[in-house]
């Protein structure tokens, strides 16, 4: 017997991966509600680009603002967006009072997701007829994606395959909460036993080096509290080339399921990562996206495990999307100038010490 891995692809849209599934369904409620427009952040540009998709559908107009060095590293994506219509704005900027003060704070910052929520929670709190719609992290995002999980499983039913491992990149945790729910549900109900692991970058370790407690989801400090496991809204990631996975904190729903002890985290390395994504697009013929190889890099770990022990698994991962747009990351890794930055115990703790104090 050998292990087997599997992978459910989300990439076969023009965005690219599997934010479509939420984007269509928010547009849909915008428009019945009357709204002119909707206001959103994006790190790598997956979620700005399915939004803008999903705004031109339906007639709405759509106002992105993109973190800064996904921004400058993925140009095309911002094309796209701009080609479905989405005004596109460098995060953190000078449009938005919470951008200008950031930028006081932080000169030459390059920006983060808590960053760029901030700044769309802005002008669309100030602009009539405009809502903020996020992609990833809240609970209707993760029911939305849950299509995910149900289709993974239809398919694994039907050729009666029961997966041992089922991975996924954790960045908000849309995909991941999206592809483990009906497993989660079984687990959950005793039915079933499943490994279930949550990867996310050295560069950006809420899980594995966050603290779960309540804080807020922007770095402008404007939204509600969410429990969470977080580094802090005012973390600023490195540069890394994952742009949809630098978020300084993790989905309600994953973060109390990993605290409860029903899923796995761990952390990889940026090189790791594209040596994973190299491996993989030279056997399967699929470009995988920065965000996705983080599942890759883990399930190909899990598999040398298996080889050294003798033991046959099977592996399910989700390939959340393409790395079409992602050349310049894949150029850095192929000219030996990636690095690997991980932040300090020092850093992670400053801005630890920040969180907002809540009575018990």
């Amino acid at each position: 017997m050998t292990t087997e891995i599997y992978y459910k692809f989300e990439g076969n849209n023009t965005s690219g991966s599997h934010k479509l599934n939420s984007a269509i369904a928010q547009a849909y409620y915008a428009k019945q509600q009357g709204l002119k427009g909707v206001t959103t952040e994006t790190g790598a540009g997956q979620w700005g680009t399915a939004l803008s998709m999903a705004c031109s559908y339906f007639g709405l107009d759509c106002k992105v603002f993109m973190v800064k060095i996904s921004y400058e590293q993925k140009p095309f994506r911002r094309e796209v967006m701009r080609t479905y219509g989405a005004s596109v704005t460098p995060s953190p900027s000078m449009e938005t009072n919470v951008g200008r003060k950031i930028l006081a704070e932080h000169p030459g910052t390059t920006g983060s997701l808590g960053c760029a929520i901030s700044e769309a929670v802005e002008v669309a709190t100030s602009t009539p007829g405009y809502r903020y719609v996020l992609g990833s992290v809240l609970n209707q995002v993760l029911l939305h994606q849950s299509v995910i999980g149900l289709e993974t499983k239809a398919a694994l039913d039907k050729y009666g395959v029961v997966p041992d491992i089922i991975i996924g990149c954790a960045g908000g945790g849309s995909n991941l909460g999206g592809l483990i729910a009906p497993f989660m549900g079984e687990k959950l109900r005793g039915e079933r036993d499943y490994r279930i692991i949550a990867v996310e970058p050295a560069s950006c370790p809420s899980f594995t080096r966050g603290k779960y407690a309540y804080d807020f989801c922007d770095t402008g400090m404007v939204c509600p509290l969410a429990k969470m496991y977080t580094l802090g809204s005012g973390f600023i990631p490195a540069p890394n080339h994952a742009g949809g996975l630098r978020y300084h904190g993790m989905s309600s729903i994953l973060s109390q399921l990993y605290d409860d002890g029903l899923m796995e985290a761990r952390s990889v390395r940026q090189t790791d990562v594209f040596e994973a994504a190299e491996m993989f697009a030279r056997v399967e013929g699929i470009l995988p996206a920065p965000e996705s190889s983080h599942a890759i890099r883990a399930a190909i770990d899990e598999a040398l495990k298996c080889k050294e022990t003798g033991e046959a698994k099977t592996i399910v991962f989700g390939l959340t999307g393409t790395g079409y747009f992602d050349m310049v990351a894949y150029e850095k890794f192929h000219e030996g100038q990636m690095e690997n930055y991980i932040p300090t115990d020092a850093e992670i703790q400053a801005t630890l010490d920040k969180l907002p104090r809540v009575d018990a």
